[in-house]
């Protein structure tokens, strides 16, 4: 036998034993970029043969797949959290002076505490859907409220009309924004935060909660108003000027809600609507929105843990538009602060809004929501300085 058979002979034999034992996982070789894991072993998430497998579901199980373990909750944040800003972000901001707008703030300390969201917060995912929707990967597939499918040609006309797909030029144009979550939590009433509120650049205010009245604990400014056909204002004079009408949709009939809006077009019908909604909009075409629906996905299934339930809409399986208008708030400013947010089960007899006399027990007739799940994301964000919560309500 010649020498170099000899050889071969050696060591293909060693060379299959070898792949053996890697193939068994007790040979771990480090892969360029990956974070070892700590004490323990991760969860991971199998899929059977022939199984196919969205890119949401993905996406889930990439972030809970790959993070799970004695440094990581299920979800993928870390385990201990406080407020302390990374050596790299102490440094660029340390030498600010209190109020002045910290830029790219928000999106590193996301990232700090949820290393799998990095990829997320490279480029912003767009507040509002413009004419270029249709290449939005992460929503295309998806029914209202988790995507737009089935309603392209809708939006399309929608999106022609109405022009604009921005904050407007001054606003889109800021070097960094400081963004305020005005939520409709009693414990609002009687903080004298309006004038707190009204310093933020972007307010942000969800469905009808009034402004006229309350101004001392909720301020007057409004930026954006965002809303969907139940939740919109009925009165026309309770809409406030130079705002914007943003558009949430949480089943596809309410596209159609919004065209006839938009196109001021008489609403002949309200059948399949939950409750009474609204039958104009004082708003010119060009002052209304369509919220990009990436971010009830994103804050559901990422960053709450809701069931995916086949993407559609189920039992507790919506998240609540503050915490929508939150996750969109990450995405697109600099800084994020909120105010009345917070239910407190433990009062069922308090006021449930700051403007009505709803009590707090009412939350528990929810079916789409799962507030309590809700409410351990957003005191993760509290909890290491992500967001600023002024009520201190989360």
């Amino acid at each position: 036998m010649k020498p170099s058979h000899k050889l071969l002979f050696v060591l293909c034999p060693m060379l299959v034993l070898g792949f053996i034992y890697y193939s068994s996982g007790k040979l771990h070789l480090p892969v360029w970029g990956q974070k070892p894991q700590i004490d323990s072993e991760p969860t991971i998430i199998f899929q059977s043969k022939g199984q196919s497998t969205t890119e949401l579901e993905a996406d889930i199980a990439l972030t809970v797949g790959r993070t799970v373990g004695s440094v990581f909750d299920k979800q993928g944040f870390l385990l201990k959290l406080d407020g302390q800003l990374p050596a790299e972000l102490a440094y660029k901001y340390g030498n600010l002076s209190g109020g002045v707008c910290k830029p790219g703030y928000a999106a590193p300390k996301m990232t700090a505490i949820y290393p799998n969201s990095s990829h997320r917060f490279m480029k912003p995912a767009p507040m509002f859907l413009d004419r270029n929707f249709r290449r939005l990967a992460k929503v295309c597939n998806y029914l209202p409220p988790f995507g737009f499918k089935t309603q392209e040609r809708i939006i399309d006309s929608i999106l022609t009309a109405t022009k604009n797909y921005g904050l407007g030029e001054d606003l889109d144009s800021l070097g960094c924004k400081r963004c305020i979550i005005v939520g409709n939590g009693g414990i609002l009433a009687n903080k004298s935060l309006g004038s707190r509120i009204d310093d933020y650049d972007i307010v942000v205010r969800l469905n009808n909660a009034p402004v006229t009245g309350f101004s001392k604990d909720v301020g007057t400014k409004t930026t954006m108003r965002i809303t969907y056909p139940e939740g919109a204002i009925q009165k026309p004079e309770r809409y406030e000027k130079d705002s914007l009408f943003v558009f949430s949709a949480f089943k596809p009939l309410d596209f159609k809600w919004l065209r006839q809006m938009v196109f001021k077009e008489k609403l002949w019908s309200t059948e399949g609507f939950w409750k009474s909604v609204a039958h104009y909009v004082p708003r010119e075409p060009t002052e209304m929105r369509i919220l990009n629906p990436y971010f009830i996905q994103e804050a559901a299934f990422q960053f709450i843990g809701l069931p995916l339930n086949n993407g559609l809409i189920g039992k507790e399986n919506i998240p609540t538009l503050g915490t929508v208008a939150i996750t969109m708030a990450l995405h697109n400013c600099d800084e994020v602060a909120v105010a009345g947010f917070g239910y407190d089960m433990n009062m069922p007899h308090a006021p449930l809004h700051y403007y009505e006399t709803v009590k707090m027990s009412a939350i528990k007739e929810s079916w789409t929501h799962n507030i309590s799940k809700e409410k351990e994301f957003l005191r993760k964000l509290v909890k290491a300085n992500v967001i600023t919560d002024l009520t201190n309500g989360i």
